[in-house]
Order: C-alpha cells, then sequence, then structure tokens
C-alpha cells in the first residue's frame, strides 16, 4: 500500500512515501534557494509528496546557519526554480514554516536574545552559529502584544509560499521550536491567554492556522506535532494529555494533514509510553502522516492498520535519493548512519549520492 496512490484532498499523490523536512542548510548567508537546491529535490521527486525543510517565516525566526527564508519577495523568487523543478516531475511540493524561538542565539540577532514563551533556558549541547559552537541562552519571553506580529508573519509567509507556485503549507510545531515551546507544559510558563490552560496554549497555532487559512485552504495546511520527542530540551509530564487535546482540536479545520512525529529515532522523553498514531488517529479523522525512523515494513503496516495515510522518510532519503525506486524494486538501500558529510554547505553530501546500478 505504501507505494499505491493516495488522494490528498484534491491532490492526487502517486505513492504514499513523502520526503520529510530536513533543514540542510544550503542556501547561503544570504538564505535564498538556488539551483543547488532545485536539484536536491528533483532528485528525490518520486515521493509522492515533498516537504521542503523548515524554513524561516522572519528574520527573528532565524536559528540556524545557511537555511532558507520566506520573509522577502527576493526569497520567494528564488523559491520558483525549486517548484518548477520538482512540478515538472508531477510532484506536489509543501514548504514547511519556522520560527526557532528559543533554540536560537543572539549572535543571529545582532546581540539581540532568541524569544520564547518564557525565559526558560534550553539545556543541551552547544549551537551552531555564525561564530561557531556557542551555549544557549536564557531567551527573552515575548510580550503579548508582540504575538500578534508573529502570526502576521505567518500570513506573509503564505502570500509568498503562494507566489512561488508552492502546492501548499506545513506549520512546523514540533522538536522545540517556537510554536511547539507554546504547547508544551515544560518551555510555557506564562500566565495571560496564551499559558496555563490546553485551550491557552493552543492558541498562539490556531491564531496562525486562522491567518495563513486567509491564504491557502484548509485542504492545503498540514501541521506537525512530535509528542514522543526529547530534541532540543523538550518533553512534558502532560504530553498525552496536550497532543490528544491539540489533534482534537485541529480535527475540526479539515486540514490537509496532520504529521505525526511517532518514531523514536530523534530520542524519547520516556515520561510514560509512547504515543502511537493510533491513539491520534481516534481523535483526528483525516489524513495522518507518520515519521521518524520507520522502514519500508513498519511503513506498510501502520498503513495496512489503518494507522497512517502517508509515512514521511528523512535520513534514508538523504543518501538514497531514489528511494521510492528502491523501495519497489527491493533494491538495498545506502548506508545513512554516517553524518558527517551531511552540512558541508555544498554539493557534497547533499546531491552527491548515487541512484543505485544494478551489478
Amino acid at each position: 500500500m505504501l507505494l499505491e496512490s493516495f488522494q490528498l484532498g484534491d491532490l492526487n499523490l502517486k505513492n504514499r512515501v513523502a520526503l520529510a523536512p530536513m533543514t540542510r542548510a544550503r542556501a547561503g548567508e544570504e538564505r535564498l534557494p538556488n539551483a543547488l537546491m532545485a536539484e536536491y529535490y528533483t532528485q528525490r521527486s518520486s515521493a509522492g509528496l515533498i516537504i521542503t525543510e523548515a524554513t524561516v517565516v522572519s528574520e527573528q525566526g532565524i536559528g540556524w546557519p545557511n537555511t532558507p527564508g520566506i520573509y522577502s519577495d527576493e526569497q520567494s523568487i528564488a523559491w520558483r526554480q525549486v517548484v518548477e523543478a520538482v512540478h515538472a516531475q508531477e510532484t506536489p511540493i509543501f514548504m514547511q514554516f519556522w520560527h526557532c524561538g528559543r533554540a536560537s542565539h543572539s549572535s543571529f540577532h545582532n546581540g539581540e536574545l532568541p524569544v520564547a514563551p518564557s525565559a526558560i533556558k534550553l539545556e543541551g549541547d552547544m549551537i551552531h552559529t555564525p561564530n561557531g559552537k556557542e551555549a544557549y541562552e536564557t531567551p527573552r519571553a515575548l510580550e503579548t502584544d508582540e504575538i500578534p506580529g508573529i502570526v502576521e508573519n505567518y500570513r506573509q509567509a503564505a502570500q509568498y509560499a503562494q507566489r512561488a507556485g508552492f502546492d501548499g503549507i506545513e506549520i512546523h510545531s514540533a522538536n522545540g521550536y517556537l510554536l511547539d515551546e507554546f504547547l508544551q507544559s515544560k518551555t510555557n510558563h506564562r500566565e495571560d491567554r496564551y499559558g496555563g490552560s490546553l485551550e491557552n496554549r493552543l492558541r498562539f497555532l490556531k491564531e496562525i492556522l486562522d491567518a495563513v487559512l486567509t491564504v491557502f485552504p484548509a485542504n492545503r495546511i498540514g501541521v506537525r506535532f512530535s509528542p514522543n520527542g526529547v530534541f532540543n530540551d523538550m518533553g512534558s509530564a502532560d504530553y498525552r494529555e496536550t497532543f490528544l487535546y491539540a489533534a482534537g482540536q485541529l480535527n475540526a479545520y479539515g486540514l490537509g494533514y496532520l504529521h505525526v512525529m511517532d518514531g523514536l529515532a530523534f530520542g524519547f522523553h520516556g515520561l510514560g509510553e509512547p504515543m502511537t498514531l493510533a491513539e491520534f488517529r481516534k481523535v483526528y479523522e483525516g489524513p495522518l502522516i507518520g515519521n521518524c525512523g520507520h522502514t519500508q515494513e513498519s511503513a506498510e503496516a501502520l498503513i495496512q492498520a489503518g494507522d497512517a495515510d502517508l509515512i514521511a522518510f528523512g535520513r534514508p532519503y538523504i543518501t538514497n535519493p531514489d528511494l521510492v525506486e528502491r523501495f519497489t524494486n527491493g533494491w538495498p538501500l545506502n548506508d545513512f548512519s554516517d553524518m558527517s558529510g551531511w552540512y558541508s554547505f555544498g554539493p557534497e553530501g547533499y546531491v552527491d549520492y548515487p541512484a543505485y546500478q544494478a551489478a
């Protein structure tokens, strides 16, 4: 079933394999998509759906070197070469919208501290900045009256993405970035209308959805959650209650999909039993995408059981640009355990992985 076509809203996908959004850092210091990025996505366009790397919606949202943006006319125009190359392969492409929140550093912001729902430091390894590796800082808590401006950044980003020709957008509310920080009780200690109750912690994401819905129809919008994840020092004691509530609330929107990182390949917070796609299926009626550490066999099993509609593949897709063809023909996969060249900022470790060649 993984290799069968799927109707995602009004989009006909040639299979149920999605290219997962992965930060690859090839946009240069100017944060502009380029021909190298177009080649990368084209190489992987046998997927049923491509979801781009996380793309910042504002300068305030930046937290990685050389990642692309979608907050200017120049960036929107530059993205067209990527979209057109993928569309030439008859593959839909969604852009993932990103704001790094506290998972950033003042080196990206002219000395200004990164922002977060609350002034709670990310306890973890050093962060890569324009100055090399630096220690994480205690972020600045956003003022209540600043939040509408960030919502507007997302709306404007949706307009830029639409002008670039994207088929849809995915709101990144996972992996310890800003929207995930608002949603989770570990990082959200606010006492205003954006903190405290489940309803209040979800408010920011819902306001962003309402804003981008003025640009894209609901069936062209996805949302990503990471309920099991420890990445970026996340994991809240009430994780199960939080994410089932959030998924149930999003069910009413009629979104294109909910993208759940159900796998544990990024690490597990261990605060209870891992959440499963089957749990989300009970509260979310629309298409579900599973992600993180899946194999062809586990993907088939989840789709066969009705717990997922698509499975997104990340690391295997980096070293196997022809992943769908390998699945189809039973060809072995290139090894994807060596990450040493993945962030070279150039072609190496990016577009130089070979397609399968029969002996």
